[in-house]
C-alpha cells in the first residue's frame, strides 16, 4: 500500500514537472538577427551640371549644357518635354547611361527618378554622341559628386560601360576649348583624326583622256591642331578619374 502511494506521488510530481518544464521552454523565443542591407537613398534632390560639345547641323562645333537631376521617386526616367532633342537614339543613351551608372555606382535607382534636360537649341545635337556625358552627369547626380569642370567629353555608351567612336573631334575640341575646358576626352584611338585627300590626274595618250585619282592619307593631332590636351578613354571608369579630380 505504502509503494503504491509513493509510486502516485512520484507520478503526480512527475507531471507537474513536465508541465511547468514545457509551459516555460515554449515561451522561450529564439530570434535570428538578420542585419538588414545598407540602402542608399537620397535625402533630397542632387543637380548636375556638365557642358558637353556637339556639332550643329551646319557642321560647327558649339557647347550644350547637360543637366541631370536625380531625386526621390519611384525608379522613374523623365526628360524635358519643352526640348525637341531627345530622339530615340538620344533616349537610348539615356537608359543606358542609367545602367551603366547603376552598375558602377551600386545604387538602386527604383527608389529614385532621374531627370534630363540639354539646354541648347534643337539643331545641336543629334545621336548618342552624349551618351559617355550622360553617363558622366548621372554618376555624379546619383551619389552627390561635384564634376570638374575643366574637363570635357564626348562619346557614345555601351551597355558594358566603354566608350564608343563619334563624328566631329576636332570641331567639339575646337568648342570646348572655347568654353574654357583644359582636358578633352575622346574615344580610343580618336585623339588622331584620318583623313584622305583625292588627287586626280590626268594624262593624255593619243585622243583618249585616262585619269586617276588617289588618296592621300593625312593624319591631324587633334591636340596639337587645336591647342587643347586631349585625352583617350576606352570607358567611363577612365573617364571619372578626370571628372572627379582636382
Amino acid at each position: 500500500m505504502k509503494k503504491l502511494i509513493l509510486i502516485f506521488i512520484l507520478l503526480i510530481g512527475l507531471i507537474v514537472f513536465l508541465n511547468f518544464f514545457t509551459t516555460n521552454f515554449s515561451q522561450v523565443k529564439t530570434e535570428i538577427l538578420i542585419p538588414s542591407s545598407v540602402e542608399k537613398t537620397l535625402p533630397t534632390k542632387n543637380v548636375v551640371r556638365l557642358a558637353v560639345p556637339a556639332v550643329d547641323e551646319d557642321g560647327n562645333g558649339v557647347m550644350t549644357t547637360l543637366v541631370v537631376e536625380a531625386v526621390p521617386g519611384e525608379g522613374r526616367v523623365l526628360t524635358d518635354i519643352n526640348h525637341l532633342l531627345f530622339f530615340i537614339d538620344t533616349q537610348n543613351s539615356i537608359q543606358i547611361a542609367k545602367t551603366v551608372a547603376q552598375n558602377i555606382t551600386g545604387i538602386d535607382t527604383s527608389k529614385i527618378d532621374l531627370i534630363y534636360q540639354i539646354e541648347t537649341n534643337a539643331s545641336a545635337i543629334g545621336g548618342p554622341s552624349a551618351g559617355a556625358a550622360l553617363t558622366i552627369a548621372t554618376i555624379a547626380a546619383l551619389e552627390n559628386k561635384t564634376l570638374n569642370q575643366k574637363v570635357g567629353i564626348t562619346g557614345t555608351i555601351n551597355p558594358d560601360g566603354s566608350i564608343g567612336p563619334v563624328g566631329g573631334i576636332e570641331e567639339k575640341a575646337k568648342a570646348s576649348k572655347a568654353a574654357g575646358i583644359e582636358i578633352f576626352l575622346v574615344p580610343e584611338g580618336q585623339g588622331t583624326q584620318v583623313s584622305y585627300t583625292p588627287k586626280r590626274e590626268c594624262k593624255k595618250i593619243g585622243p583618249i583622256l585616262y585619269c586617276t585619282t588617289e588618296y592621300i592619307i593625312n593624319k591631324v593631332d587633334v591636340s596639337k591642331s587645336v591647342g587643347i590636351q586631349v585625352k583617350e578613354v576606352s570607358n567611363i571608369q577612365e573617364a571619372l578619374k578626370y571628372f572627379f579630380s582636382g
